[in-house]
């Protein structure tokens, strides 16, 4: 009598075979889908068109940056209604992994209850941001400003009728209320406790920004979500500020123009695995070291380097180096676990290598050159790089190569000339922006034009009928990670508010050992954030305060960077809580628990080189 209830306690709310709600969802899915496919095509054709137009013609259009903010917010909060639709928002889940499947689920419904509560507690006031700014006029376009303001409350509409629909189809009759009244109680729990919390002064910074964050986070809530409930919960609850200043600054986290790079380079990396093009170099750099021990370990290093340089996603990255070498590896004995290992820590090696969407990041925040960033960033990658060969070099001595057969040198030079169009393309990238033909958002678009013709008329190779999917890839994950940048920028301002800032400040200010204990606090506090938060929230977070404190005590900017990010890959990368770790694992087909044992080695020397980056400061700044 047991299964007949257990199968009616995991029915979903509006029942499987309710025909009428699946075809709303699908229905307002493409309502949404396609403009957000739209807007990137758009963005690529207006970017492009600018850089034509100023670098070709001499006629700048002035009206070009404007157009393509007005359009970035929109597929910015298109593309977080379509990543929320396909439950795609980046959350950490060690923790729900650890779970019983009953448990999960009902963890899973709650997340979902909670970022609907955030969306219905804020949609009215972006109504009101958004009336409020249909005053003022554009200064080049010459329109309100309201176009462009609306995509904030549109947007977090389409969310919340997803998260319902979402939360209706996902979990039992019994889960859905158990989830809304816990939300609901924690709620009015803390609204009653406002008398009590308006006389802990600071002391809320660590109610909010640390419990209720943390609590948020580990029980699976979306990183964006889990940020944007407890900034408000602080700013509602613990001072008088209008919630509308805090939808005003999320949106200026998300109006950054050099953002726009990140959906562009995600389009680029989509676009370079569908033309051939990271085959086509994989192919190259195996013809030369494939016939040594642990010679394809040593391309897969090489590889993710030349593939991180044009694509900018470590997800696009591995998943594009792997399927090519992984087949090969496995034949020669590879263990599958000590590929994925490999695999998540080649993904933190070549975080710096440009264009990282973390260096433009930390750019936009920070003020620091792009274009030194991307100088910067070369190096360091090769540094880890080579650390991580040496355990290769250690590991693969036993390596049976008889079957082996050594490329002639015939063979290496038509592979050669066949890669030779896609080994160009990142240093074409790098060039047009030190060169100045573009700047590092207009950059990706002479990316994505140089694949296009390179996929059609010299690798014949080029799916059209997959770029509809690409372009709403791209607008999802764009989404994701741009709303990830709004909700943080809210958080940050909120901490600047009650002086977290200042207060840190002089904390790092005071660190004994000047410099050098400046530096190895920021490696122990920013792998630890890696490893939870993930490198943009992290950076949009303490970027701003941590790199003045940078330079008052002499560590150059782009040299604190790179150990910033190095930090944080590893974080990002290391078991059991890095998102990049299971990552890893997913794309290689490998449980997490057999890739285990052979992280540490790799671990190991990824710290190893990250503190010869930090400690020997030309590594970054050599070339600058």
């Amino acid at each position: 009598m047991q299964a007949p209830a257990a199968a009616y306690a995991a029915r979903p709310v509006i029942g499987s075979s309710s025909g009428f709600f699946d075809r709303c969802e699908r229905l307002l899915g493409l309502a949404v889908e396609i403009p957000a496919a739209a807007l990137v095509l758009a963005e690529i054709f207006v970017l492009l068109a600018g850089v034509i137009a100023r670098y070709a013609f001499h006629a700048p259009l002035v009206w070009g940056d404007e157009l393509a903010s007005i359009l970035f917010l929109w597929l910015s909060m298109l593309g977080a209604v379509v990543a929320l639709r396909r439950g795609e928002h980046m959350r950490m889940t060690a923790l729900l992994a650890r779970c019983a499947p009953g448990t999960r689920a009902w963890l899973d419904t709650v997340a979902i209850a909670a970022s609907l509560a955030f969306l219905l507690v804020v949609f009215p006031h972006a109504l009101e941001y958004a009336s409020e700014e249909a005053i003022v006029t554009t200064p080049a376009l010459e329109i309100s400003n309201a176009w462009r303001a609306s995509a904030l409350p549109i947007g977090f509409g389409l969310m919340a009728v997803f998260a319902l629909l979402r939360l209706l189809r996902v979990g039992s009759a019994r889960q859905v209320l158990g989830a809304l009244a816990a939300v609901a109680a924690i709620i009015g729990l803390l609204v009653l406790a406002q008398p009590l919390l308006a006389g802990l002064g600071k002391i809320n910074l660590v109610i909010f920004f640390v419990g209720v964050v943390a609590a948020n986070v580990f029980l699976g809530v979306p990183i964006a979500f889990s940020f944007a409930l407890a900034t408000f919960g602080y700013l509602a609850l613990t001072t008088h500020t209008p919630m509308m200043v805090l939808v005003g600054r999320m949106d200026e986290g998300m109006s950054h123009l050099i953002l726009l790079a990140v959906p562009m380079f995600i389009f680029l990396g989509l676009l370079i695995e569908m033309t051939g093009m990271a085959r086509a170099m994989i192919g190259f750099l195996a013809s030369l070291l494939g016939h040594v021990r642990g010679g394809l370990s040593y391309v897969l290093i090489g590889a993710m380097y030349l593939v991180s340089g044009i694509s900018g996603s470590k997800v696009a990255d591995m998943a594009a180096v792997a399927p090519a070498l992984f087949p090969e590896m496995r034949k020669r004995g590879a263990q599958p676990g000590n590929l994925a290992a490999l695999l998540s820590c080649t993904g933190a090696q070549t975080e710096t290598i440009p264009p990282s969407i973390v260096l433009i990041t930390i750019g936009s925040v920070t003020g620091v050159s792009i274009a030194a960033l991307f100088t910067g960033g070369l190096l360091p990658g090769a540094a880890l790089g080579l650390v991580l060969a040496l355990i290769v070099w250690r590991r693969s001595r036993g390596e049976d190569l008889s079957q082996v057969r050594r490329a002639p040198a015939r063979e290496i030079l038509r592979l050669m000339a066949v890669a030779l169009p896609a080994l160009l393309l990142p240093f074409f990238i790098r060039a047009a922006v030190v060169e100045g033909v573009a700047t590092a958002t207009e950059v990706s678009t002479l990316g994505i034009a140089y694949s296009v013709l390179a996929g059609l008329l010299l690798y014949r190779r080029f799916e059209w009928q997959r770029l509809p999917r690409m372009l709403i890839d791209t607008a999802a994950l764009a989404g994701a990670i741009i709303f990830i940048v709004g909700a943080a920028t809210g958080m940050a301002w909120g901490l600047t508010q009650s002086g977290f800032s200042r207060d840190l400040a002089d904390v790092m200010a005071r660190l004994p050992g000047g410099a050098i204990g400046f530096l190895l606090v920021s490696i122990v506090a920013f792998t630890i954030l890696g490893s939870v938060l993930e490198g943009i929230p992290a950076i949009v977070l303490f970027g701003p305060l941590l790199f003045p404190i940078a330079r008052a005590v002499g560590v150059n900017e782009v040299h604190y960077a790179m150990v910033v990010i190095l930090s944080m890959g590893v974080g990002l990368f290391a078991p059991p809580f890095g998102v990049g770790y299971y990552g890893a694992c997913a794309i290689s087909k490998v449980s997490p628990d057999e890739v285990m044992p052979y992280m540490w080695g790799y671990l190991g020397a990824l710290v190893v080189g990250v503190l010869l980056v930090a400690f020997i400061p030309w590594i970054s700044t050599g070339f600058l």
